[in-house]
């Protein structure tokens, strides 16, 4: 039997790399096994990986050393920054020029990297339609992952870059919200524009299937996608799963923007670039490819019914 190939998974215990874990785990005739990084190798989520058979290896993103040791011996490597856990696009960057140096070190044939669009490429800082934020940025959490796309380029390594998109999971803490009258209103800044979604564990799914046909996807960009929704469609699919009739409400995104919940402002400027912009998002999130890398790729509905429990009707 050949020996399997090593695939180095940051932020394992998280919802990309956790599913892209579980890909690899649960594929016995893939050729690869997962070498799961986390900062805590006793946490319960880790503990589970380990029990798929997972190699579950201690390492931090603001450890450059600790990269370096987790990524030796790896055939491929999956890259994602984590810019809720500490909202600072200066982390982002320094995270991502890291994991490209550790990659590079250890000589990793196929690197994958999460990221997104740098906003200020279709939205420059002149441009008022949004806020600008944080004094530079128009979406940070985009525009961080966006301008350290260089840092994997720059070191000439073997990427590809994975354009992901808007978790459905989200709706767990976005779901519909009860009114005076007592009916469910469900709330976007899109107004009847489609929203690009997917679950996250459909993201690490992708990436398995990426990393499985290899040099086909070296030096591209691959967006993904589950589906295509409009605000008025999501809301349906709430309601059917849910039992209640939910109704979209769409607001403008400076209202979104206001409503004062962390990243509020972020995701507000998020919201109104997935509309503006809702050709680009048609075009480069395919949901045929990723379907074709994954062809267990969830539906919205297909989501909720697994996972209703979990939304709270308020």
């Amino acid at each position: 039997m050949a020996e399997q190939k090593i695939i180095a998974v940051v932020g394992a215990t998280g919802a990309q790399g956790g599913g892209l874990v579980r890909a690899i785990q649960n594929d016995e005739s893939g050729g690869f096994t997962a070498r799961a990084l986390t900062r805590d190798v006793h946490s319960d989520k880790a503990k589970a990986l380990a029990k798929l058979g997972a190699e579950v290896v201690a390492a931090n993103v603001d450890d450059p050393k600790s990269l370096e040791h987790a990524f030796k011996g790896a055939y491929g490597v999956y890259c994602v920054t984590f810019f809720w856990a500490h909202f600072s696009p200066e982390r982002e960057n320094a995270d991502a020029k890291a994991m490209a140096g550790a990659a590079k070190h250890a000589g990793a044939r196929h690197v994958i990297w999460s990221t997104l669009e740098d906003t200020r490429k279709w939205v420059p800082l002149s441009d008022n339609r949004m806020p600008t934020l944080m004094g530079k940025y128009k979406v940070p959490h985009f525009d961080a992952k966006g301008e350290s796309d260089h840092y994997f380029s720059d070191l000439a390594l073997p990427v590809t870059n994975l354009l992901t998109t808007f978790y459905w999971d989200n709706l767990i803490g976005m779901g519909p919200k009860k009114g005076p009258d007592g009916t469910f209103a469900f709330t976007l800044p899109m107004d009847d524009k489609k929203l690009a979604g997917i679950v996250a564990e459909d993201i690490g799914r992708c990436a398995y299937g990426i990393f499985k046909r290899g040099p086909e996807y070296i030096g591209k960009t691959v967006g993904i996608a589950g589906e295509h929704l409009t605000g008025t469609q999501i809301a349906a699919a709430l309601g059917t799963a849910l039992g209640h009739d939910v109704r979209y409400s769409p607001v403008p995104p400076e209202v979104f923007r206001g409503f004062g919940f962390p990243g509020a402002t972020d995701l507000g400027n998020m919201f109104q670039f997935y509309a503006d912009f809702e050709t680009h998002f048609a075009k480069t999130r395919d949901v045929a490819l990723a379907r074709s890398l994954n062809p267990s790729l969830q539906t919205l509905a297909q989501w909720l019914a697994a996972n209703k429990s979990r939304i709270p009707l308020e």
